[in-house]
């Protein structure tokens, strides 16, 4: 009878063990900030491997249920969630997670301070970041198109550090007509008093356990079209504690994201405030599902390191062929691999986070409001197929182990997934990326903030890959003009494309610029490695779909049965 058992994987301090991280803070806060907020960093970083992780695991293994209907037949609808999930709750209010980005205490540094509480939080939160993105994004909205009674009356419960005091929000858009193309919603609102009664259903909802919630309706006789639509306001529970006018069909069972009660429900006079003045909901409404993008990225690229953390700690415990996968080569190359992608990944979700917080007060130029515009559906949609990419390939790292449920590894790949889909899969953001170029004009600061990188680097181990950097974006700057040229479809069949291609070039700009700070003030080169790998991949990977190539792709894609010549 064996008796040798594998060793599992163990990880440390979460802030201390992130080289990444404490690099990036060093090198973009001001000293005076960084000595302030390191220690409650350093704290978060150890919450992260004690009660945090310990509370996702509860909520995690104790999956939310809904209860329709009390003892006595009356129709409660009740979605009962675990302690772990209440626990993530109290510690999200103290640790500041929303309030972080609000009180400004430290101007627009206070996003970079509050993303970097998200990095340490979201992995082994359970993906509690879910709600509390929507509850960042719905104080955003109120900061903007808010009322008196509305800043007064709920914005200070959304952005509380107090647990007793704290309020979620949700982001009510999907019907069954569609997820990202909302111009089809069927919710109507038609009015009493001064206020509305809201009915339709909202197919997808992933805060029904929230206080509040902001909806998209459209006030009866309004046009049809997404501009057609209103934006409201909505408190789920009245003062006797029961849901108004909201009845939970069901909750949806899922790939990933399971201790997030997501619910099918219908609205059926459910009270409600309109938010601004009737009709552009959508775009009112794109103020918040601009932040949640934001956190969604933030949880693609943290849940990439915490796997990679875990399979790099595993590489050292785990023998196979007489040495440790530490030893193996190939292993080691498929590490390196990982950790430049997810420091790639890294430095994109970070610079947009800078560009949000010079935003919100008011101190970025035109131009960094144009690339705000246009790097957030590219950072979404790159780091969130990325993420699963990573993901799988973690599972791979820890080989039929890394596929056991009570291995915990699983989860990261089910719920990387997620972060594909939520806030517009990669297709829909490829298109919105076109949209802010044409409709922001954003494309020429975005690609002067790229030369501008590459035009500082002076370090000769360098050279060759900022001339790589350079030369993907002369090529992106020449491809876009003729795909306009050419029409909508060649634009829109290479999109993705594009998209990636202006990921990867910009990011690598951002590597180039950290590489050499790296080399001059902590002699690090382990950063000049990263840029060097980043920048030999193909940076501008780009499809020139001409009607040739989108016939072939159609006999490819719809089992056509003859392929043009």
């Amino acid at each position: 009878m064996g008796t040798f058992f594998q060793q599992g994987p163990s990880i440390g301090n979460q802030y201390d063990e992130d080289r990444v991280l404490r690099s990036y803070l060093a090198r973009r806060l001001p000293a005076d900030v960084l000595a302030e907020i390191e220690p409650g960093l350093r704290r978060l970083g150890e919450r992260a491997i004690t009660d945090i992780l310990e509370f996702g695991d509860d909520a995690e293994t104790n999956q939310p249920r809904h209860v329709p209907y009390d003892p006595w037949g009356v129709r409660v609808d009740d979605v009962v969630v675990s302690r772990g999930w209440k626990e993530l709750d109290r510690v999200a209010a103290e640790e500041a997670i929303v309030a972080t980005g609000y009180e400004r205490r430290h101007g627009a540094w206070s996003r970079v301070h509050q993303f970097a509480r998200i990095h340490l939080f979201n992995p082994s939160s359970a993906i509690y970041t879910c709600p509390l993105a929507m509850t960042d994004g719905a104080a955003r909205l109120i900061e903007v198109y808010g009322d008196e009674a509305l800043r007064r009356d709920v914005y200070p419960h959304l952005v509380s550090r107090d647990p007793a005091t704290f309020w979620t929000s949700g982001q009510w858009m999907t019907e069954r007509t569609g997820g990202s193309d909302v111009s089809q919603s069927e919710t109507v609102a038609r009015p009493e008093g001064e206020a509305y009664r809201l009915w339709g259903t909202k197919f997808f909802t992933s805060a029904v356990t929230a206080q509040v919630a902001m909806t998209l309706a459209r006030i009866e006789g309004a046009p049809a079209g997404s501009r057609g639509l209103s934006l409201f306001f909505i408190r789920l529970r009245g003062e006797d504690g029961k849901l108004q006018g909201i009845q939970v069909n069901r909750l949806k069972e899922k790939l990933g994201t399971c201790a997030l009660p997501t619910a099918e429900l219908d609205l059926v006079g459910t009270p409600a405030c309109l938010v601004g003045d009737p009709g552009n909901g959508v775009k009112k409404i794109s103020t918040l599902f601009n932040i949640t993008r934001m956190y969604n990225a933030s949880c693609a690229v943290s849940s990439m390191r915490r796997g990679i953390a875990l399979a790099r700690d595993y590489s050292h415990r785990r023998v196979a062929f007489r040495k440790s996968l530490s030893e193996l080569p190939l292993h080691v190359e498929t590490l390196a691999a990982l950790e430049t992608e997810y420091e790639g990944a890294f430095d994109l979700v970070f610079r947009l986070v800078e560009l949000l917080g010079k935003d919100d007060t008011r101190t970025a130029t035109r131009d960094e409001t144009a690339v705000l515009r246009l790097l957030t559906p590219i950072a979404k949609l790159y780091t969130g197929k990325m993420g699963v990419a990573v993901a799988s390939e973690v599972v791979e790292c820890f080989g039929g182990a890394g596929y056991m449920e009570d291995s915990g590894i699983p989860r990261i790949l089910r719920d990387s997934q997620t972060l594909a889909i939520w806030e517009g899969t990669t297709n829909v953001l490829s298109l919105d990326t076109l949209r802010a170029i044409e409709k922001d004009q954003a494309f020429p600061p975005f690609l002067a903030e790229i030369r501008a990188r590459v035009a500082a680097v002076k370090r000769p181990e360098l050279a060759e890959s900022a001339a790589r950097v350079r030369e993907a974006a002369a090529r992106l700057e020449a491809y876009l003009p003729r795909a306009v040229a050419e029409g909508l479809d060649f634009v829109e069949a290479g999109a993705r494309a594009f998209a990636y291609s202006l990921a990867r070039t910009y990011a690598g700009s951002l590597l180039l610029e950290n590489a050499g700070w790296s080399l001059e003030h902590e002699a690090d080169r382990r950063p000049l490695v990263v840029a060097r790998r980043w920048c030999a991949q193909e940076l501008a990977p780009l499809v020139h779909a001409d009607a040739s190539h989108r016939a072939e792709s159609r006999a490819l894609a719809l089992d056509e049965t003859e392929a043009p010549r």
